[in-house]
């Protein structure tokens, strides 16, 4: 098989999810004996035509033009393929995609990531809302196979649209070491704080989770990892000046953040749109003990391996009532067998392979 992915950021992955999977699919089917290209920015710190075996090829993308320059992005990939033979195309996300669905060849086979349910989020306006569920439903008609990452998007889709749909999850891998001395440099202990990595943004929950914390009665601090320079970051620094809550700017070492994860005392995982969130899985794979927002896509994946909130009052319990002397092991191990069973990339990459050889047969 001939395969491009286009919707990412590039690889080696240095941002997301999405390129996450891009780089273990592109370089595991390639083993496999495919031909792999994966598109990637003019600006992307990895500048070779190639890596371990992928082609890459680079495109230009005006990133501080923001939603703009990724719908430029987005075009100047998918004219490329116009130039190519590939038999068919790996398109993560449909954000801006939907509006260049038709430059892209006839003869090429299209499988969609479809991702989340894009158009909850509440950063969105009411315009922005009503284009990403066009974008949603212009890619599910012109898909000839969807992917889906969560069980409950796989039922939405299929409730939805008439095209057939893939339920596949995202990876993640178990970390062979963890690196205490990484505490240091935060000033924490083993156990004696708590944790969260995610974008600073409303439907992560943080208001909650921050809340919570504010008022349980629990001394340890808690460390908030995420990018909090724009306005709903800045809102959350000036409404939580409580001492106990640590503001830190990105971390993308993975290694530091896998050690933050598995010496944690509590992990909040507050996201609440979308299917399978890569750091939900990454956190149980680092065998965190965590308390995740209630909804169907986080009760899926961590079933009654963790604890559960929907406000404030339930984020104080979980951190007043954690018995320090109980063993909670138990938990953390089915988690992270979990990932070694199902989130696993090899297992992953068999099922993409063979989806995307069915949607060259559909």
């Amino acid at each position: 098989m001939k395969v491009a992915i286009i919707g990412s950021r590039g690889i080696p992955n240095r941002y997301g999810g999405f390129e996450e999977l891009a780089e273990h699919l592109s370089i595991r089917l390639v083993q496999s004996g495919h031909q792999v290209t994966v598109y990637s920015p003019k600006h992307h710190s990895y500048k070779e035509k190639e890596f371990m075996g992928v082609r890459i090829i680079h495109k230009y993308d005006p990133e501080s033009l923001g939603t703009i320059g990724q719908f430029i992005y987005d075009f100047f990939c998918i004219a490329d393929l116009q130039k190519r033979d590939f038999d068919v195309i790996l398109q993560l996300g449909y954000t801006s995609s939907a509006i260049w669905h038709w430059m892209i060849p006839k003869r090429m086979h299209v499988t969609t990531n479809m991702d989340g349910l894009e158009w909850k989020r509440s950063k969105y306006s009411p315009m922005v809302k009503r284009f990403l569920k066009w974008s949603e439903k212009k890619v599910a008609k012109h898909s000839h196979l969807m992917i889906a990452d969560n069980p409950e998007i796989e039922n939405y889709l299929h409730q939805n649209y008439r095209g057939q749909t893939v339920y596949i999850p995202y990876g993640a891998e178990i970390p062979k070491k963890y690196d205490t001395s990484v505490l240091d440099t935060y000033n924490v202990k083993p156990r004696e704080y708590h944790l969260i990595i995610a974008r600073l943004v409303p439907e992560n929950n943080f208001e909650k989770i921050l809340e919570g914390v504010s008022k349980s009665e629990c001394t340890f601090p808690t460390l908030v990892i995420g990018n909090h320079d724009n306005k709903y970051g800045k809102y959350l620094k000036s409404k939580f000046t409580d001492n106990r809550i640590r503001f830190l700017t990105g971390i993308y070492e993975k290694e530091t953040l896998n050690s933050l994860r598995h010496h944690s005392r509590l992990y909040f995982h507050g996201h609440t749109v979308g299917g399978t969130n890569p750091s939900l899985l990454e956190a149980m794979a680092c065998s965190s003990l965590i308390c995740a927002h209630s909804n169907p896509f986080n009760k899926t994946i961590l079933k009654e391996n963790a604890f559960y909130f929907l406000d404030a009052t339930d984020v104080t319990t979980a951190i007043d009532h954690l018995q320090e002397d109980h063993d909670y092991s138990s938990i953390k191990r089915k988690n992270e067998s979990q990932v070694r069973d199902v989130y696993n990339w090899k297992v992953i990459t068999e099922q993409y392979e063979i989806t995307l050889k069915q949607s060259i047969l559909h």
